[in-house]
């Protein structure tokens, strides 16, 4: 064969030129999008106050759904257990472990602020209450030392003289209880002191939840303590704790709901951790993550029905948290919530739901990479079945089938979106960290290229040492992000010996 002439080679070239170089890919797969929030499983008065916090404050409805959802199981959590149709003595407590996961401008705190505001009217009430209280308290407190005292000086001496004068004193005056609902950041071992001298049904709410994750209670040395403290309260088993200085303290008969509302770089600390995953909080802890609805929120006058619908939700929710918790016989510091079971129809239907969610945890099954949370799937559809019955009606005898299906559409929603962020759970740290810098390079970076020292001196703060950038640089080049460029160049001013070209598409 006969070598080819130059014409040839030069088309030859030439048509290699222009090759288009293969388009950079994908770091990670990008997630599906979120579950659509079952508004209307919530209820007439639940559903409506979320569509009325959506139109006011225009945030995701999903963070909104799940804004009262958390308000109404912190006001009806104390006056019921619900009674599962497994046999006798399976009375569960309705407290409820939410998350809501949104970034920051998704309006979270105004979300929280409009469904919380019953709860904070309560707690003013309470306040106003313990101030008289207290007073009183430290007169009765002193009157009672000052008779005590009297009557250890009867008789002489005379021990049974002296224990008939103690004995007929009345029993020692007791001090009220701390007039707080909700705390945003306790430790394990403050909550258990709070649960101990304060009201007997609480919340751990924090519309930031960085505040509670990043807090003392979830630092290394605690949070193995803390995790298995809050899975106890939502099992509802008595706290025990015997400490060296405090003694031996047993408090059953207390309630705990959670709402964390935290941005996705805090939930991926709880969704990656795992302590959290194999101690169980997070099979007990119900997650959305809505996609966000910034960059559609126009101005717009308030829809007519919102207010009343606000109105009717605060007043429904006042009901229940003013009306008084049962206690146990002879034991003003300890709750004895009534029994709430299912209808004949709804337990019918949750046996039919859990079957349903054990055909799906064989090994190849569609729940079992969530099995730790869809092994709870049924009582969580029951828990909220019963919130959604006591929102209804108080003095409710009994869930029914419209309510348990309404708590099953839910527990659905948030096994769908275990699902999706199990996912997202699975991307290597490093992969993360490259996927913020390549987000930062295209949103925030002008320049055509960038170096080492650029990156991790103005880059996302997860950057920040030579030897991570280079990793992430790394990560980047290989898949066609970045392209090296051997001879260096000029950035912002400075001649940098390592740099890379910027492939933007």
């Amino acid at each position: 064969m006969p070598p080819p002439d130059g014409k040839a080679v030069r088309a030859l070239i030439e048509g290699a030129e222009d090759v288009k170089p293969e388009p950079p890919r994908p770091l990670m797969r990008k997630l599906p999008p979120a579950d659509p929030f079952p508004i209307d499983s919530l209820g007439d008065v639940l559903s409506a106050a979320a569509r009325a916090i959506h139109d006011r404050v225009q945030a995701p409805i999903a963070i909104c759904g799940q804004s009262v959802l958390a308000a109404a199981a912190l006001a009806g959590q104390g006056h019921a257990d619900v009674a599962l149709p497994i046999g006798p003595g399976q009375a569960r407590p309705l407290s409820l472990y939410l998350f809501s996961i949104a970034a920051s401008g998704e309006r979270k705190t105004a979300c929280d602020a409009e469904a919380m505001w019953p709860i904070r009217r309560r707690e003013a009430a309470l306040r106003e209450q313990y101030d008289g209280d207290s007073l009183r308290y430290a007169n009765d407190r002193a009157a009672y030392d000052r008779a005590r005292e009297a009557a250890l000086k009867t008789g002489k001496g005379d021990r049974a003289t002296i224990r008939a004068a103690l004995d007929a004193l009345d029993p020692a005056p007791e001090p009220p209880l701390t007039p707080m609902l909700t705390c945003p950041d306790p430790t394990y071992e403050g909550m258990c002191r709070l649960l101990a001298v304060g009201q007997l049904s609480i919340g751990i709410f924090a519309a930031e939840g960085g505040q509670f994750i990043g807090g003392h209670g979830m630092s290394d040395e605690a949070r193995l303590r803390t995790a298995a403290g809050l899975s106890a309260s939502w099992d509802g088993e008595p706290i025990r704790r015997v400490r060296a200085g405090d003694g031996a303290t047993i408090l059953p008969g207390r309630r705990v709901s959670l709402h964390l509302m935290v941005q996705p770089g805090v939930a991926d600390i709880w969704l990656r951790d795992r302590l959290l995953i194999d101690q169980g909080l997070l099979s007990r802890t119900l997650m959305t993550a809505p996609d966000g609805a910034m960059g559609g929120r126009l101005s717009h006058p308030e829809a007519p029905e919102t207010a009343p619908a606000m109105a009717r939700y605060g007043a429904r929710l006042l009901s229940i948290v003013e009306t008084p918790l049962l206690l146990a016989s002879n034991r003003p510091n300890e709750l004895a919530p009534h029994a709430l079971p299912l209808s004949e129809a709804a337990a019918r239907l949750w046996r039919a739901f859990a079957d349903s969610v054990e055909t799906m945890l064989t090994q190849d099954g569609v729940l079992r990479p969530i099995s730790g949370t869809a092994n709870k799937l049924p009582e969580h559809a029951a828990r909220i079945a019963g919130i959604l019955t006591l929102a209804r009606d108080i003095e409710a005898a009994e869930i029914t089938h419209i309510e348990l299906a309404a708590g099953i559409e839910l527990a659905q929603h948030y096994a769908a979106e275990a699902l999706r962020l199990h996912g997202g759970s699975q991307i290597s740290a490093e992969l993360r960290r490259a996927q913020q810098a390549l987000d930062w390079l295209m949103r925030h970076w002008p320049e055509p290229a960038i170096s080492l020292p650029d990156l991790y001196q103005r880059g996302p703060a997860a950057i920040r040492d030579s030897k991570t950038a280079r990793q992430v640089v790394t990560t980047l080049e290989d898949h066609g992000w970045l392209a090296h460029k051997p001879h260096g160049a000029e950035i912002v001013g400075e001649r940098r010996r390592e740099v890379w070209h910027i492939i933007r598409r």
